[in-house]
């Protein structure tokens, strides 16, 4: 499997970008696993679709410990056929933010035809993992339910988020039909097509036992050392993990750009077809904020897994 590393430089920026890229540098190194990714001239030339978003409605059970909501983005579709589904999680350290950061992507999605499902979910520390993972999963039954009536097709549903949002996903990727993370909400049913992630936490050993972690897991990495490695995403590859597209600044102090390179190495390493779009000079905000072409390229990716 032979690896592409492409430079360019990202034309099109706002008067605010231009200026963060003048002081920061205007670079991408995009390493993809398998063939040369989708021209964004490609995507230029894609017909966008209409779509329409739903007001929140809520996709956790009667009982659940706390309601949570859904935006649902529906795509207009000229015929009656299954299409794509996107899970979206925003982030915000497992514990605050919500899904209006992550609308404008929805929004990318729902124009390529995606039915975009950007969701609430539980916050640390008042609940600690897993308790975020069941969300996805409860999140992930939901499409499955209303599969009909938005016409999704459930073996193409993607998974994208940022930050502790793109952690979320990842695991619920990763998670497997069986096993300590797919029990009890998960199984088939939470299967994911293919990850979207951005600015990725991939393995929870790495920090220092700082507060965002350890209000997330609920103790320091001695206490909860196996709870660590669970919730590691890097910990949980394996060759049947689906593809995974993978951006990050080269400037992330909050998350180092160590956690990318080693996940998409981990996943190369099992054979996972992968891309990694690093964007120079951005930390970890900036490369939500000001993140050039990665989501255009991402969602290119996604479209090549699943033909929107």
């Amino acid at each position: 499997m032979s690896n592409i590393l492409r430079w360019s430089c990202l034309r099109r920026c706002s008067a605010v970008s231009a200026l963060a890229l003048l002081l920061s540098g205007c670079g991408v190194t995009h390493l993809a696993s398998q063939g040369e990714p989708a021209s964004s001239a490609d995507e230029d030339a894609r017909q966008p679709l209409s779509y329409k978003r739903l007001p929140p409605i809520p996709y956790t059970p009667d009982a659940w410990p706390e309601a949570l909501n859904a935006e649902v983005f529906l795509p207009a579709s000229p015929n009656r056929s299954r299409r794509p589904a996107a899970l979206i999680v925003h982030g915000g350290g497992w514990r605050n933010r919500g899904p209006d950061d992550m609308r404008g992507i929805a929004e990318q999605l729902a124009a390529q035809g995606y039915v975009a499902v950007n969701i609430e979910h539980r916050f640390a520390p008042g609940y600690k993992f897993p308790a975020q993972l069941h969300d996805l999963q409860q999140a992930m039954a939901w499409i499955h339910t209303n599969a009909d009536e938005w016409q999704v097709d459930t073996q193409r549903i993607v998974g994208v988020g940022f930050s502790s949002g793109a952690h979320l996903v990842s695991l619920l990727a990763l998670a497997g039909s069986e096993g300590p993370l797919a029990e009890p909400y998960g199984g088939e049913q939470s299967r994911l097509a293919a990850v979207l992630a951005g600015g990725l936490p991939s393995d929870l050993l790495k920090f220092d036992d700082g507060r965002l972690v350890v209000d997330f897991i609920g103790g320091t990495r001695a206490e909860k050392n196996q709870a660590y490695r669970l919730a590691s995403p890097e910990r949980q590859v394996t060759p049947d993990a689906p593809p995974f597209f993978i951006f990050h600044g080269t400037w992330d102090q909050l998350v180092p750009v160590d956690h990318a390179r080693d996940f998409y190495q981990t996943l190369i390493d099992n054979g996972v077809e992968s891309e990694l779009y690093l964007l120079h000079g951005r930390g970890h905000f900036a490369s939500f904020l000001l993140r050039g072409g990665a989501i255009e390229a991402g969602i290119a990716f996604l479209n090549d897994q699943v033909s929107p």
